[in-house]
């Protein structure tokens, strides 16, 4: 199995074999990419899952070879040859196509012809080509279960179609023409006048291997709505000559009963078979499609940096029930929470404004987030309004609400805030969204932060694991306060569990702050293994160990210290360790030390700059001070905004409009662009110009052609 994944995967074997025995010893991925660089060749965290799923799926491929070569077994029929066919088979499905044959416990017509003892007639019929004497061969045959000649030929006709269907040679072969050839259709399935998406699918045919991964998952949808048929096709005769083609090379002469057998085979075996799997291999291929799109949207959107020194009013939009508004300060404590009603049907804009002014003014207020639901439009235009007429300093921001219902009335939101209403925990996540989007999106279920466009058309477990892969490696790339982080933060970091996570909330709220990583061992259920596996991702401020606020592991600070005394530098002074390393051998004095070159040019740069974030990186949120109107917009005028979602055929960004504009794929670059990904990901700043203004549906097309 190793020599597979050596030959898969172009690393070295010695770094390979490391990270399956890290993985079986119950190491975490972040932990192995961070901590174990020297065994891993510096990989990343994606090329170690690479590498661990893969094993996993060679693991389990063996597993069913033997289950299947004793199932086989059981019911007498395994040869040395099926066994050997069986071993060096690459794929599940190539060992499901070995077993077919045997798989069903229940008698086929061709079991029944062999029990009556017809295989050697169904040996004649593939051996003859002139079936002139097949009448008098076959009345051999006749006995108390085979009442005729004509009887004895049918069943012997049953054993021919049977093989021919479950031949692996026959079955690859079909797949390539599929693959090559086959189509995928759709026509519409009811007569309904009803707009709706699927429309261009009403009379839709396409190759295979040439529909989008978006198309195919919508015509599924289509499909599962009973609003579409669908159907993979492909040239029969094309699919019977490969057949007859193969046949022959396996000695079978074209008669009038074998040409029928094959039709057979194919018609009632082959070709509903392959229509199965391919139509399974088209939901996978766009499942995986979709999942990267929308994981690597989640993971822009989470490394979207803090706002700092911001104290934050929230406001959740709505009509009747008026908007909901939540202050929360500079670490996310709430101040102060209330109801207005700016918009329709109260419109009560003075003392909507007043309720507003004073909420500002005691609190400090110094940035607004606005929901963009139902009414954030005309929530939008209220605050401007106070904005400008109150001559405010204060700017604000449109903040995409996915998720903060399910937030709001889940079992987090409960505990943090029992005695409040349900819609005020959704103004008090909107305005967290600004302050520190990673600790308060973590506290959703990623399926529901919207920033994919297929995520209800994906297996949930699928999507589930990608999108956990995804928040994982970032709540453990950007690391987390020991001392304030809540319990949904906690159960990403690497060793934790959601138990654990709350253990620990609860240690730190009955014992106070954390003044070290050593505390951690405190914690009821954290051992040696989960303090290895987490503490490196856990940081302490302030306490009497600088190295806890820095990624350095604990099992590495001995050496730092170490390493700071032969370069001869205080603690105190650890900014200025680059200066001290300048004109010293680091790879000598690393060795010297015991510590790997990866682990120490890693110490050197926490040393350097222990308060680097990774979100820093990347660009703000965007806040502004007045409104953008639908109605002023003309062609050709040129936009900034910010890239909200990321999806096969484009990029919508918000330009600060109740609907984010669409830049189609053709627009996003002079050049031909294969996949959005390439050019632009979410929570990206770009520069657009209008290309067309649709104000009746409140559509906007942009592109990035400036």
């Amino acid at each position: 199995m190793q020599e597979k994944l050596f030959t898969e995967f172009s690393f070295q074997r010695n770094h390979i074999n490391n990270v399956i025995d890290l993985h079986l010893s119950g190491n975490t991925v972040p932990f192995i990419a961070r901590y174990r660089k020297e065994m891993t060749g510096n990989m990343d965290a994606e090329d170690i899952r690479n590498i661990i799923e893969r094993y996993e799926y060679l693991e389990n491929l063996e597993k069913r070879k033997q289950e299947v070569i004793e199932a086989i077994d059981e019911r007498g029929k395994l040869t040395d040859e099926l066994k050997k066919s069986i071993m060096k088979a690459e794929t599940m499905k190539e060992v499901e196509d070995l077993y077919a044959p045997y798989k069903s416990k229940k008698k086929t017509k061709a079991d029944l012809a062999r029990e009556a003892g017809l295989e050697p007639l169904a040996v004649y019929i593939r051996a003859n080509a002139d079936l002139g004497g097949l009448s008098a061969e076959a009345e051999k045959f006749v006995c108390d279960a085979v009442p005729d000649a004509d009887t004895a030929v049918s069943m012997a006709s049953d054993i021919v179609t049977e093989e021919i269907g479950h031949d692996p040679e026959i079955k690859a072969r079909l797949r390539e023409l599929y693959e090559l050839n086959g189509e995928i259709s759709s026509i519409q399935k009811t007569d309904s006048k009803e707009r709706n998406p699927y429309e261009d699918y009403y009379d839709f045919r396409q190759k295979m291997r040439d529909v989008p991964p978006h198309r195919v998952l919508a015509m599924f949808r289509g499909e599962r709505e009973k609003i579409l048929k669908l159907k993979i096709e492909i040239d029969e005769d094309m699919c019977l000559n490969a057949i007859a083609k193969i046949c022959a090379g396996k000695g079978m002469e074209d008669n009038e009963i074998t040409k029928k057998s094959m039709r057979q085979a194919f018609k009632k075996m082959l070709e509903l078979s392959l229509e199965l799997e391919f139509r399974g291999e088209l939901k996978e291929k766009g499942e995986i499609k979709a999942i990267s799109v929308f994981a690597e949207n989640l993971k822009n959107l989470l490394l979207t940096p803090t706002v700092r020194n911001r104290v934050i009013m929230g406001i959740d939009p709505a009509f009747r029930t008026g908007c909901k508004f939540a202050v929360v300060d500079t670490t996310g404590d709430l101040l102060d929470y209330g109801v207005m009603y700016p918009t329709k049907p109260q419109a009560d804009y003075q003392k909507s404004r007043s309720i507003m002014l004073e909420s500002i003014r005691k609190n400090s207020v110094n940035a607004i987030a606005i929901g963009n639901g139902t009414a954030s439009r005309e929530t939008e235009e209220f605050v401007a309004s106070v904005i400008s007429e109150d001559e405010l300093d204060i700017q604000y921001t449109i903040v995409s609400e996915a998720g903060a219902s399910v937030y709001s009335a889940g079992a987090v939101a409960k505990r943090e805030f029992p005695e409040l209403d349900v819609s005020i925990r959704g103004a008090i996540s909107i305005a967290r969204r600004v302050l520190d989007p990673l600790a308060e999106l973590v506290k959703i279920d990623p399926k529901s932060i919207g920033v994919g466009m297929y995520q209800h058309d994906v297996t949930g477990k699928k999507l589930e694991k990608s999108l956990t892969d995804v928040v994982e490696d970032v709540v453990n790339n950007v690391g987390v306060d020991l001392n304030t982080a809540s319990p949904s933060l906690l159960s990403y970091v690497s060793g934790l569990s959601d138990s654990l996570a709350e253990k620990i909330v609860k240690h730190r709220q009955s014992i106070g702050r954390f003044k070290s990583r050593k505390e951690l061992m405190k914690v009821d259920g954290v051992g040696e293994l989960t303090f290895r596996q987490s503490a490196g991702f856990l940081k302490v401020y302030g306490g009497g160990e600088k190295l806890d606020s820095m990624f350095i592991h604990p099992e590495s600070y001995d050496a730092v210290y170490a390493f700071l005394e032969a370069v001869n530098l205080s603690s105190d002074k650890c900014e200025l360790v680059k200066l001290a390393v300048k004109d010293k051998n680091v790879k000598s004095l690393a060795e010297k030390l015991g510590i790997g070159e990866f682990t120490i040019k890693d110490i050197i740069d926490n040393l350097e700059k222990p308060d680097r974030d990774i979100r820093d990186n990347v660009d703000p949120v965007v806040f502004k001070q007045g409104i953008l109107s639908i109605e002023s917009l003309k062609e050709g005028d040129v936009l900034t905004g910010k890239v909200s979602n990321v999806v096969d055929f484009g990029a919508f960004v918000d330009v600060g409009l109740k609907n984010d504009g669409l830049v189609h794929i053709s627009q996003l670059a002079d050049r031909f662009v294969s996949d959005p990904s390439e050019v632009v990901k979410v929570g990206q700043t770009v520069k657009t110009k209008v290309l067309s203004v649709d104000r009746e549906r409140g559509r906007l097309s942009l592109s990035m052609k400036v």
